[in-house]
């Protein structure tokens, strides 16, 4: 069964000497907000990783596949889906068209999760996702650097078909700075990045997404960057427990109970707003997360909701009191 309550989440992200989130328009520089050169994570560059992550972690079992992957064409996916419901692959009616919407969200996380466009090729509609991500964005302003580099090597061509002895007598023919190269390297020396998520349990409905794939997407955003260890992204991790929001209702009524969970007991900015995060007043230039304070206000947190920590990947939620973790940057 869907899930029955609406939920906002909230994270931190540091981002130590690496690249967050590189902008190919800018020469793949860390995307930044001209006017306070605050850093941006985009909402996409974090759903990539959640994706790579649930296609790492939990392969081949049911309903989990992702349909948006690396290097592949998604119009495949949204056939597979339409021939999995028992029509045609490019079949346009209505109802086929509906009946591989309704298939693609049970094959997929992603489109259970996020939604989709799948009116590209093979018509499938469009869903709507449950969950969405916003920008992350930068508690101060951050310094993006363009370093260059030396590459103690070359990858010059030849001549087509060449054969390994062909390569060694071009090499023992060049000067040895004819065999090095430069290359530029973007990172930033540091940023903690704030990360914000709304879940719908009405869109939830007509995806699909259950309380199994909420648990899962927890154990993604808490995993996901143990897992995308790069040269431009050496150090970056989810530094707070995750912080949860959960509606629950106030009326005496069940049945308006559940309708107060699914349309939520106090509006977000409000709930997000409890959570404060500053740098100390000693540090100039912040360069890790134990460079900030922060502080939850459990005691204002409205009536019908709930708020919970989880601290790593399989954790479970500690709700309405801060976990004892004395590596967390937060305190009440």
């Amino acid at each position: 069964m869907a899930i029955q309550n609406r939920y906002e989440f909230m994270y931190y992200v540091a981002c130590t000497n690496s690249n967050p989130n590189g902008d190919p328009d800018m020469g793949n520089m860390p995307r930044i907000d001209p006017q306070t050169m605050q850093g941006f994570i985009t909402d996409g560059a974090t759903k990539r990783r959640i994706r790579n992550y649930v296609e790492l972690a939990h392969k081949d079992e049911p309903g989990m596949n992702i349909i948006i992957q690396q290097a592949t064409n998604i119009n495949r996916h949204i056939a597979e889906a339409k021939r999995a419901a028992g029509v045609d692959d490019c079949a346009k009616a209505k109802d086929a068209v509906y009946a591989g919407r309704k298939k693609a969200c049970e094959l997929f996380y992603d489109v259970r999760t996020f939604g989709a466009v799948m009116s590209t090729g093979p018509n499938a509609g469009q869903v709507r996702g449950p969950v969405q991500i916003t920008y992350g964005k930068s508690l101060d302003a951050v310094l993006p650097l363009d370093i260059s580099i030396t590459r103690m090597a070359v990858a010059d061509k030849v001549k087509d078909g060449a054969t390994v002895e062909e390569y060694i007598a071009w090499e023992e023919a060049q000067p040895e700075d004819k065999l090095r190269t430069m290359g530029r390297r973007q990172m930033i020396p540091f940023g903690l990045y704030e990360v914000r998520g709304f879940i719908s349990a009405n869109l939830a409905e007509e995806t699909g997404f259950d309380e199994e794939d909420l648990n899962v997407l927890f154990e993604a955003i808490m995993n996901m960057y143990e897992h995308d260890r790069s040269a431009s992204k050496g150090e970056m991790e989810v530094v707070s427990p995750l912080i949860i929001f959960k509606h629950v209702g106030t009326d005496s009524d069940p049945v308006q109970r559940v309708r107060q969970a699914k349309l939520g007991c106090a509006p977000a900015h409000r709930l997000f707003d409890l959570v404060k995060v500053s740098k100390k007043d000693t540090v100039a230039y912040p360069r890790s997360y134990r460079d900030y304070d922060a502080a939850v206000r459990l005691d204002k947190v409205p009536q019908g909701v709930q708020i919970g920590f989880k601290s790593d990947a399989f954790s479970p939620v500690i709700w309405d009191e801060l976990p004892e973790d004395e590596d967390w940057f937060c305190h009440g």
